[in-house]
């Protein structure tokens, strides 16, 4: 399989996936202002929204969008319980990680435009300020990672959200048990793994 991605962007957490579950891959570098692939290759070709991730699978068939990969790459691993494989259990995995998906990777969207108003940036902030403290409140009950003890797929999606909370100067102050989260996740070494392969470590 080869992974396309660009360093620190949504397409983190896949790879991190990938890494976590053992699964053999190759990553493919996009400047996604250029739509180029780091070799010149024109990656609309590739993949015609021009977005990471994208997943091009060893028959050469794509996949894209994060939630549809994510899921993906724990199917072809079970037995790294990244996703339960049946039941209730795994609808609750899936929900933190279509969560993340809408509710927070999209939200900050209007943080990286340089076009944005400052007004609207206000805004946005206070939205994800909100979404911060539901995910706060949930993790108040002692566990590790968002789905209970074990790390799952939206634990790599909302690490790859926090980073970019990081980069747009969030005080994570009022959320002391979601920057302590973080910090677990970070210290994964698979993750550690994940953010020197992209040159964020």
């Amino acid at each position: 399989m080869k992974l396309y991605y660009s360093p620190g962007a949504c397409s983190l957490a896949p790879h991190i996936i990938l890494r976590e579950a053992g699964l053999p891959f190759d990553l493919v570098q996009v400047d996604l202002q250029a739509k180029k692939t780091k070799d010149g290759g024109d990656f609309t070709k590739v993949n015609p929204k021009g977005q990471v991730p994208t997943l091009q699978l060893d028959d050469g068939q794509v996949l894209t969008e994060n939630a549809v990969i994510d899921q993906y790459l724990a199917d072809q691993k079970p037995e790294a319980g990244l996703l339960a494989p049946s039941g209730l259990e795994r609808y609750r995995g899936l929900e933190w990680l279509v969560f993340v998906s809408t509710e927070l990777h999209k939200t900050f969207s209007p943080l990286f435009r340089p076009t944005t108003p400052d007004a609207y940036k206000a805004t946005t902030r206070e939205t994800i300020a909100k979404k911060f403290d539901y995910v706060e409140q949930r993790l108040a009950d002692g566990r590790q990672y968002l789905t209970g003890d074990r790390f799952a797929l939206a634990d790599a999606y909302l690490f790859t959200v926090l980073r970019w909370a990081q980069r747009m100067d969030v005080d994570m102050a009022p959320w002391p048990k979601l920057a302590a989260y973080r910090d677990r996740v970070a210290a994964r070494p698979k993750v550690q793994e994940t953010l020197k392969a992209e040159g964020l470590a």
